[in-house]
């Protein structure tokens, strides 16, 4: 049987008629007390090139991908861009599945810069290695390549000058958790480093568990660069890096701790809002929908990244 979540995912028949009933189904997911509604307010120039709310969905044969970003109240509020980002590909000789989620630190003067720049460095890095070795990714040599695409955006930032790692830690430094799904007969192969203290989880579809595949970070606030937490542009020595495999009861989430700190250790209202919601691969607008959801004291910007592997003679 198909669990949905909450609300109707259908758009309404024609019997609703225009008026407030036809926008209902738009309206925020209030989880427990809701934070307070307002309109949100235009990022600054010359942050016009992120949006509010950007996702994307699609299927291969063997892989269904889901994500969406949205910006958090606190950025709504103040007139600030969302710093998150994600992107994922396919590398077509493999059937791979390629991803890069970020998180850029909220100290950073550019932060929503240095989170898709690193997203779009580390995705484009693994699909060359995936091309040249059929081995194991090297997640140093895709950090250390993010690392220099932030670096040299600060070069043209500062005129052309050889910034210092504090330099461009202060205007672009970012987490980011990147990898990769290879399909496999015996199921899909998740390989994946993180920077910093973005999450990832496997979701238990019949049972609604999730399972962390990291450590969970420190609780208190995290300074732009320190013991505890070391963004991009660093790249430390060893990467934090993990592998698993996927069954047709696992999926794979991916997410900044705008999701991960609501979401906890699974077991409250929000874990149970997505275990239901992602139980089956919902429409990218869904999941932005529900990524949008309202609880009061979470106002951080939100992106979630989702696999899930097909069963074997599922038709999509």
């Amino acid at each position: 049987m198909t669990r949905r979540g909450p609300g109707p995912e259908r758009a309404p028949g024609p019997e609703q008629g225009p008026g407030p009933a036809a926008a209902v189904p738009w309206e925020r997911i209030a989880v427990g007390t809701p934070g307070i509604e307002f309109e949100p307010r235009p990022p600054r120039q010359p942050a016009y090139d992120f949006p509010d709310t950007e996702c994307d969905g699609w299927s291969t044969e063997a892989l269904a991908v889901r994500f969406a970003s949205v910006r958090g109240a606190k950025h709504r509020y103040y007139g600030r861009p969302r710093q998150d980002a994600a992107r994922a590909a396919l590398h077509q000789p493999t059937g791979a599945v390629a991803f890069a989620v970020a998180d850029g630190v909220s100290a950073a003067t550019s932060a929503e810069l240095g989170a898709i720049e690193a997203c779009r460095a580390a995705l484009a890095r693994t699909l060359h290695l995936l091309s040249a070795s059929p081995g194991p990714v090297d997640f140093p040599d895709v950090a250390r390549h993010a690392a220099r695409r932030l670096r040299q955006v600060a070069r043209w930032r500062l005129g052309g000058g050889e910034p210092d790692p504090a330099e461009v830690s202060r205007l672009y430094a970012t987490t980011l958790v990147t990898g990769v799904v290879h399909p496999d007969p015996a199921g899909p192969v998740v390989e994946l480093c993180r920077i910093g203290d973005s999450g990832a989880w496997l979701l238990d579809l019949p049972h609604g568990r999730y399972h962390p595949l990291f450590d969970p970070k420190s609780a208190g606030d995290t300074p732009l660069i320190g013991t505890e937490v070391t963004p991009l542009p660093t790249v430390p020595d060893p990467i934090e890096r993990t592998s698993v495999r996927l069954t047709p009861q696992l999926a794979l989430l991916i997410g900044t701790d705008g999701f991960g700190d609501p979401l906890g250790d699974g077991d409250g209202l929000v874990g149970a809002l997505f275990a239901d919601a992602l139980a089956e691969p919902p429409t990218p607008l869904r999941l932005a929908h529900l990524l949008d959801f309202s609880r009061e004291t979470f106002d951080d910007d939100r992106t979630l990244l989702v696999v899930w592997p097909h069963a074997a003679g599922e038709e999509r």
